[in-house]
């Protein structure tokens, strides 16, 4: 009888484990928004990007429609869309796999626009499996706007791609609820178009450098002038008197006057050359001769000469900069040749940035260089400022105009840094603080994150925050 009481007992507590596998909660809605309520257009842009976001990514294509409705301007006279729009709809699709669809809108050369229009999009239909979510209608002002405040997702990983490493940098701009995402490799040198001559290192892809003191002259600089460990970033190794394992990577606290590469100077003899290796110094990368770059730099008038070849060439290439007021860096990636691309929106169009990058790890009083992911940094060279607010003093909701008074905003870019969030347990934000972010037009938002991990129900990769408008500069 025993026995047969056990069998039963085994057969209810299986079915009872199956019974609680079968229970187990659903994944939430798939829902689908767009990227924020308002954007604008100001007068001197001549289009928009209007962003569609899923909650994750879907198995197969989504199919998208989007009503448009005009109010002080016509579809054709004033403005277009691309891809094009039939009867006031447009027809979209999220490929399979993928987490956006994007759109333009575009201004008619030489239209006449006063400021006042607007242009009302709203989701009208989406294909299985999207669930309409709370920001199925946005407002695009043919205007610059300040934002009251929103709530976004930084897209960090790529596609179907997930992990703690970012593959995109996601510059964010707090006034007009927008968000330029960029491939981390995407570009190797940055060169400063302010009143300075320096160059930049690409700390989120864990570019490194090394000056040849006694070299000016590129054709004669071979394999034999290099120590291949010399390009290594020795991550987890402590400063000491000894052990110096920053010396080869830009300044991670954002001094530049302490970057690998020396101020460009006017006189030619005393810019030297640089061994750059533009692949990434992460731990997993594997350093080759091959991959080595030679540089030298040097000033021609207000702008730059770059220098550049392979390690084992014998011949190098030049390319001309021209400095550019309206951002802070003229930013240079390698294939064959040099080339100028985009990376950084215009200095008074981002406000921070999320990011993976060498940052620095502490042990007691040591520190050693680190990569890290989920690290924001303000854009301090554009004249934003920060600060860090304890909850206990002030919580985030009844943080107002008054308040600013007694805050202590820093130039420094670090400010956020890798301070918000927590890997240890579990993933997640910290929900004891906040933020206060002055931007270079003096609008003052608070901020804090929402999630970005397993701690909090977020998504690695994909972290939210909120924002709301304290006081308009």
């Amino acid at each position: 009888m025993k026995k047969v009481f056990h069998f039963l007992l085994m057969i209810s507590l299986m079915a009872t484990a199956v019974s609680c596998k079968k229970s187990d909660p659903p994944l939430p809605d798939n829902t689908i928004n767009f990227e924020a309520a308002k954007q604008g257009l100001e007068a001197a842009a001549s289009e928009a990007v209007l962003k569609i976001n899923l909650a994750r990514a879907a198995d197969a294509a989504v199919a998208v429609t989007v009503n448009l409705q005009g109010t002080g301007l016509t579809y054709g006279t004033e403005y277009t869309t691309e891809p094009a729009a039939t009867s006031n709809t447009l027809t979209l699709s999220i490929p399979a796999g993928s987490t956006s669809v994007s759109f333009k809108v575009k201004k008619v050369a030489n239209a006449i626009l006063n400021g006042t229009e607007t242009i009302a999009f709203t989701i009208g239909a989406a294909g299985s499996p999207a669930v309409m979510g709370s920001t199925v209608k946005t407002e695009l002002a043919f205007s610059s706007i300040t934002s009251e405040g929103s709530q976004l997702t930084l897209k960090g990983i790529f596609g179907t791609e997930a992990g703690s490493s970012a593959l995109n940098s996601v510059y964010v701009d707090l006034s007009s609820n927008s968000m330029v995402n960029v491939k981390r490799d995407a570009w190797v040198l940055g060169f400063a178009s302010g009143a300075d001559f320096r160059v930049r290192l690409n700390n989120t892809n864990g570019t490194s450098a090394i000056k040849l003191a006694a070299k000016t002259d590129l054709n004669t600089v071979t394999a034999s002038d290099v120590v291949l460990d010399d390009l290594a970033i020795a991550l987890g190794t402590s400063e000491s008197a000894t052990d110096h394992p920053f010396v080869n990577i830009d300044n991670v606290y954002g001094d530049v006057t302490k970057d690998v590469i020396a101020n460009v100077s006017a006189t030619d003899a005393d810019n030297k050359v640089y061994i750059v290796n533009p692949s990434g110094g992460s731990h997993i990368s594997v350093l080759s001769l091959d991959n080595l770059l030679k540089i030298r730099v040097l000033r021609k008038g207000t702008g730059y000469t770059l220098q550049y070849a392979k390690l084992k060439e014998t011949t190098f290439k030049t390319i001309d900069l021209v400095k550019d007021a309206a951002n802070n860096y003229v930013f240079v990636d390698f294939s064959d040749v040099a080339k100028v691309v985009n990376v950084e929106p215009a200095k008074a169009k981002w406000d921070l940035v999320w990011t993976w990058s060498i940052y620095y790890g502490a042990a007691g009083a040591t520190t050693y260089p680190y990569g890290f992911s989920d690290i924001v940094f303000v854009n301090n060279v554009g004249g934003v400022q920060a600060a860090q607010v304890a909850t206990s003093t002030v919580t985030f909701a009844n943080y107002k105009e008054s308040n600013i008074a007694t805050t202590t905003f820093k130039a420094d870019r670090n400010v956020i840094g890798s301070d918000w969030r927590s890997t240890s347990p579990a993933t997640g934000v910290k929900s004891d603080r906040f933020y206060v972010i002055k931007d270079g037009s003096g609008n003052v938002y608070k901020l804090r994150f929402i999630s970005m991990g397993a701690g909090d129900g977020g998504k690695r990769g994909e972290p939210v925050i909120e924002y709301v408008l304290v006081k308009k500069g």
